[in-house]
């Protein structure tokens, strides 16, 4: 069963408790896709096939809606109803291929590589030649602008700057490129501790720590996604405290990035002026890093957040760590999963390399 709702000239169909483009922040495993006449969305983590939509434009629409959800359900959007009615695709196989590619450009996006968490990066050039093959299956449903593809060599950093914003998963993530004297083979496991180790430095060490951070405010391919990537050091000397933060860089990670996709950290302090103090970070081998020196009234800082600026929602959300997780998760059963399993073709050669990552 699907419901049929009408709100503000838009006609949402909902089969459960699926992501909406309407939603005011749509959740990190959104899956989404422009259509003919508004969108469709899938939840990541959710098994279910039939897509929820969002119309702007039903009688478009109507090229499509009949092999997505059935007739009947072509026919009620077409009469103007509202309510719940039985939905059954008349092409599940097109269905399929809508989700598949959902994912694929989800994956361009969202995909959590971690050398800390041994979770390797997707092959860029493999994912666009199959979010084509896919566009090219599902073209009877797919608005122009989902055809927008990066040949093999494109620069994908402006492509970034314009789309990280967006709340479509679409292409979004940079080019990969080889980092010179960066072994592939390295183990996760040093990268972790090095992560969440004491930095070296002059002074008593008042405070210190590591987690990760917030996957909206940075686009993909510049810092790994592990929930250790991000570690912070405060020593204190002659009454100065200066903080220490270093991010282990995404294992795509270019060697050479525009100044305005450079990431930045932000430490918030409580001196009684709510202050805050920023830097850039500077990418130095396999981490980028900065220190930061705070007001001399102050010990340590009170929150830290590590971001690219321009990037992200300029609203407040709820605390995303759990979401985080279970998307890697997600990834290190995908890469492991032992048949049943239709992975990506970008996703297959990460699993052939993944012992070796």
């Amino acid at each position: 069963m699907i419901r049929l709702s009408r709100a503000d000239g838009l006609l949402t169909i909902a089969p459960g408790e699926t992501p909406l483009v309407t939603d005011t922040l749509a959740p990190l495993d959104a899956m989404v896709l422009e259509v003919v006449g508004g969108h469709l969305s899938w939840s990541l983590l959710d098994d279910r096939q039939l897509p929820a939509a969002v119309l702007d434009d039903p009688v478009t629409a109507q090229d499509w809606l009949w092999a997505i959800y059935g007739e009947g359900v072509a026919i009620a959007v077409a009469d103007g109803a509202d309510g719940e009615i039985a939905a059954e695709s008349v092409r599940p196989d097109l269905v399929a291929a809508l989700r598949r590619l959902a994912y694929a450009h989800w994956a361009s996006r969202w995909w959590p590589a971690s050398t800390v968490e041994g979770i390797p990066a997707l092959d860029r050039h493999l994912l666009d030649a199959e979010i084509g093959q896919l566009g090219a299956m599902c073209e009877m449903v797919l608005a122009d602008s989902e055809f927008l593809e990066l040949a093999p060599g494109d620069d994908a950093e402006g492509l970034i700057t314009e789309l990280s914003s967006r709340r479509t998963t679409g292409p979004e993530s940079i080019s990969q490129r080889s980092r010179p004297g960066v072994e592939s083979s390295a183990r996760a496991e040093d990268y972790a501790l090095a992560a969440g180790g004491k930095q070296p430095g002059d002074g008593l060490i008042v405070a210190h720590g590591s987690g990760d951070w917030d996957w909206r405010r940075c686009p993909p391919g510049i810092l790994d996604a592990g929930a250790d990537a991000l570690a912070w050091t405060v020593s204190r000397s002659s009454g100065i405290s200066t903080t220490r933060v270093t991010v282990v860089a995404a294992p795509d990670c270019p060697l050479h990035l525009p100044e305005h996709l450079r990431p930045h950290v932000r430490l918030d302090v409580d001196n009684g002026t709510e202050a805050a103090v920023t830097a850039e970070l500077h990418l130095r081998t396999d981490s980028w890093s900065a220190e930061v020196q705070l007001p001399e009234t102050t010990e340590t800082f009170t929150t830290l957040s590590v971001f690219v600026p321009g990037v992200g929602p300029s609203t407040s959300y709820p605390d995303e760590s759990v979401m985080r997780a279970r998307i890697r998760d997600f990834a290190r059963r995908r890469l492991t999963a032992q048949g049943g399993v239709q992975l990506l073709a970008a996703e297959s050669a990460a699993a052939e390399s993944d012992d070796d990552f």
